[in-house]
């Protein structure tokens, strides 16, 4: 199956980042042993001591987090479009795109968790920063039962929005109520595991998404097989919920890094009022990515029909796969900057950023190579339709060819993310998604009569002008001067 082969490649990838220095060292032994202590979850202070060592003991555990969330997506759409065909991949496709805001809130909340418990354990105040952990607890549940019960009541209406056919709003219906009104398990796992990434503790947040993912795996071909396309969303459900109960034992009954006591229940305003502050733009700005890949879906499946649709919701898939796990490894450079902010060495935290960006762009180097040699082949093993099919090779050659900048890109956001300075990316990405990559879409496809093709070129001409953006302005090191 494809995903133990990418599970592997994973892993081949990072052991040839780390190799390189290991054999002109002679070190391997202690980079396997670094290893080994990262999956452990062995505590250590990231505040002093080699910065290379702190990127890999933290990115390891995201960079497999990360993994075992993209696999939930794979999981889904395999089964689907085998056992239900293009229709029920179409509805899964369209509900994503617009449960993507779900995850934009869940991330923007996590964010903020992460950049204040990571200041705090940096200012060496663990009681501080659980307090501001259940705060940020508070917040999303508030948030997100408004959520699970407005997308519950008005999935037919969300998906004819999405311009789904009726075909597709038939079939669909339920996986859409399921997985909005489910939204609660997607807002605290996102943030429970932010709480433990700004703690340092990196190896819960990986344990937690591996144990949800198990679950996945094992419910989804069985329920799918028993009450079809829902089935889906109910594997997909209670697998993050058992993921969640998991998370909350460990945080309130545990030893870890942070553990939340009677006394944090309280609500607290004025740390709410901070969390809120910087969790605002830091939602927006993945709302604003959102609402663009919603939009590029629409346009596709507008300009291209279900078949370009099935297509392209797969490849996103695909793509998502290899972008979280970067996306993972990123992540150690949010920690990083807001706990040596928190230490009060801004030198360090800059060091860390150039360093883990350096990594990433390694990472996606090789999967765009593996993209253009072997998109055909990955492909095969989703999609038997061959317009369906011949439509995800293309988008996916296409969007991978600006992978490198994606990778810079994520690393500039997510420091200036963990340094508590939301806003810098939100313009940013306001500009270069809705004021260019929107535009340029709509264009491609529609002007010059590209149809689907034009929505893909879209994505790495526009990816491309961001991380160029957020790379001269992180240079600037306005972001050291944040205060939370």
């Amino acid at each position: 199956m494809v995903q133990p082969f990418l599970i592997y490649f994973y892993h081949f990838i990072f052991i040839s980042i780390m190799s390189n220095t290991a054999i002109r060292t002679n070190k391997g032994s202690y980079y396997f042993s670094i290893i080994k202590q990262a999956i452990a979850g062995v505590k250590m202070d990231y505040t002093t001591g080699s910065i290379r060592r702190a990127v890999i003991m933290l990115a390891i555990p995201m960079i497999l987090e990360m993994c075992m969330e993209s696999v939930f997506a794979l999981v889904d759409i395999f089964f689907v479009n085998r056992w239900v065909g293009n229709d029920g991949a179409t509805a899964v496709g369209l509900t994503e795109s617009v449960i993507t805001i779900v995850y934009s809130l869940a991330i923007g909340i996590s964010m903020a968790a992460t950049a204040m418990v990571a200041r705090r354990i940096g200012e060496k105040n663990p009681d501080a920063a659980a307090k501001a952990a259940m705060q940020s607890m508070w917040v999303a549940v508030i948030i997100t039962a408004v959520i699970s019960v407005s997308g519950f009541i008005f999935a037919p209406d969300i998906l004819r929005l999405m311009k789904a056919q009726p075909d597709v709003i038939a079939i669909g219906v339920n996986y859409t109520r399921i997985m909005m009104g489910g939204s609660v398990v997607i807002m605290l796992l996102f943030l429970i595991n932010g709480i433990f990434r700004g703690a340092g503790d990196a190896s819960m947040a990986m344990k937690s998404l591996w144990l949800a993912n198990i679950c996945n795996i094992i419910l989804c071909p069985v329920l799918i097989h028993t009450y079809g396309l829902q089935g889906a969303a109910m594997a997909t459900t209670i697998g993050r919920g058992v993921g969640v109960l998991f998370q909350l034992y460990h945080l309130f009954k545990g030893k870890r890094v942070i553990t939340i006591e009677r006394k944090h229940y309280a609500f607290d305003w004025p740390i709410v009022k901070s969390l809120v502050k910087i969790a605002s733009p830091g939602t927006f700005q993945f709302i604003i990515a959102s609402c663009s890949w919603i939009f590029l879906a629409r346009l596709v499946s507008e300009t291209g029909h279900k078949e370009a649709s099935a297509g392209y919701q797969t490849a996103i898939r695909i793509l998502i796969f290899f972008i979280l796990p970067a996306w993972g490894l990123s992540n150690a450079a949010a920690t990083l900057v807001g706990q040596n902010l928190g230490a009060k060495q801004p030198q360090r935290a800059e060091e860390s950023v150039y360093k883990t960006a350096k990594y990433n762009a390694i990472f996606m180097a090789i999967v765009t190579i593996l993209f253009l040699v072997a998109a055909k082949w990955i492909l095969s093993f989703f999609i038997q339709e061959p317009i369906a099919r011949e439509q995800g090779i293309r988008a996916l050659r296409i969007m991978s060819s600006g992978y490198i900048f994606y990778g810079i890109a994520m690393v500039m956001t997510t420091a200036f993310n963990g340094a508590g300075d939301t806003w810098t990316p939100t313009i940013i990405n306001f500009f270069g998604f809705w004021l260019f990559q929107i535009p340029l879409a709509y264009i491609l496809a529609k002007t010059f009569d590209l149809g689907p093709t034009g929505a893909y070129l879209a994505v790495p001409i526009s990816e491309t002008a961001i991380a160029v953006a957020a790379f001269i302005i992180f240079k600037r090191g306005r972001w050291k001067k944040i205060q939370i």
